[in-house]
């Protein structure tokens, strides 16, 4: 009878029952009492909470409704390209790319990375800007990783903060110390980053990639079947014009790489002593746009807030931070992005079989 009344609840993303799609696990009943557990494809999932409610009103109208309830909400990400991805361990790479700079991509790259995190996914973040990396101020890390030898050969290990394993280019230098390297140099420590690192089980590698269209995004593009991209761009119409270069970019390589979404950074500013106000300093409605251009989704919008520039410069990123107003928009950024990886996932998954 339970699982038959759990097979009236659809998944709202993927419009199947949750028994059909293999969702539930670990059913018991004893007497009035009956648990079960329900496998997400993500733990980022937005949609949680309606989910477990649908099983709880399908059990009490088919079942009983004196039954005492108990659901366990479990997560495994999918990866039907796992064996192309050629980094052990990884399940998904999200790259975060940009038309220009000063976009607040790697602001927006942390925070999203961070928000996965704390949503319950392993996740790794590899800054692949070689002439400007950021991720080490963003996470207050000035170290250099370790190194070990396996069967032979080095292997890196990766920095981890706050729950998040880190690479860069910025752990290796100086400070102070500018990357003046041609296209051939860059290509082989891009190549070593992602072959030599050893980033162990992660649902999601989120690279932060350098603004534009250049030789570093080609590289990637050949080393790195990303699972998918989201651009970050500001509403200002200089910003948008470049950023649907990058997009367009991404559609020409020879490996199509999925376009999941906008994210529209700076999109208002308001300030503390007017919290209803919105002023909107670089113009208006400039990621609805280029979502609406390739028929994507605008995962969100992040407001100028001068605690997320701040934080960043402290290595504390906003998601850090509880008392940050920007938080709870990552986080539901973060969950819009998983929300459209598992999408995807479950139709590549339906077409490969």
């Amino acid at each position: 009878m339970v699982i038959k009344a759990l097979s009236t609840v659809d998944d709202p993303d993927f419009k199947k029952d949750l028994v059909t799609l293999n969702m539930i696990k670990d059913v018991e009943v004893n007497n009035q009492n009956i648990s079960f557990t329900v496998v997400l494809t993500t733990p980022a999932c937005p949609l949680k909470d309606k989910i477990e409610n649908d099983c709880r009103e399908a059990i009490a109208k088919l079942v009983d409704a004196n039954a005492i309830v108990t659901i366990k909400m479990d997560s495994k990400v999918t990866s039907p390209n796992l064996d192309k991805l050629n980094i052990p361990g990884v399940k998904n790479i999200i790259a975060v790319v940009s038309g220009k700079g000063g976009v607040g991509k790697s602001t927006v790259a942390s925070n999203l990375a961070l928000a996965l995190s704390e949503l319950g996914a392993k996740v790794g973040l590899l800054d692949a800007d070689i002439y400007g990396p950021s991720i080490p101020i963003m996470f207050g890390v000035h170290e250099s990783p370790e190194i070990q030898v396996i069967n032979g050969k080095n292997r890196i290990l990766p920095v981890e903060r706050h729950n998040i394993k880190l690479m860069s280019i910025g752990f290796m230098v100086q400070p102070n110390q500018a990357v003046a390297w041609r296209g051939p140099m860059i290509s082989n420590a891009l190549r070593q980053f992602v072959n030599d690192t050893l980033w162990g089980e992660l649902d999601y590698l989120v690279l932060d990639l350098p603004p534009g269209t250049g030789d570093i995004h080609l590289t990637m593009g050949q080393i790195i079947p990303v699972t998918g991209f989201v651009l970050v761009t500001t509403p200002q119409d200089v910003a948008v014009a470049d950023a649907i270069k990058a997009a367009v970019m991404f559609d020409m390589m020879p490996t199509k790489t999925p376009f999941l979404g906008v994210i529209e950074n700076m999109s208002w500013f308001t300030p503390a002593e007017l919290p209803q106000n919105k002023y909107y300093i670089f113009g208006d409605g400039g990621g609805k746009r280029i979502a609406s251009q390739f028929n994507t989704l605008l995962l969100g919008q992040v407001p100028l807030v001068a605690s997320v520039r701040e934080g960043a410069d402290k290595g504390m990123p906003a998601v850090l931070d509880d008392t940050n107003p920007a938080k709870s928009i990552f986080i539901d950024l973060a969950k819009q992005t998983a929300q459209q990886l598992a999408i995807l996932n479950a139709n590549q998954l339906q077409q490969n079989n």
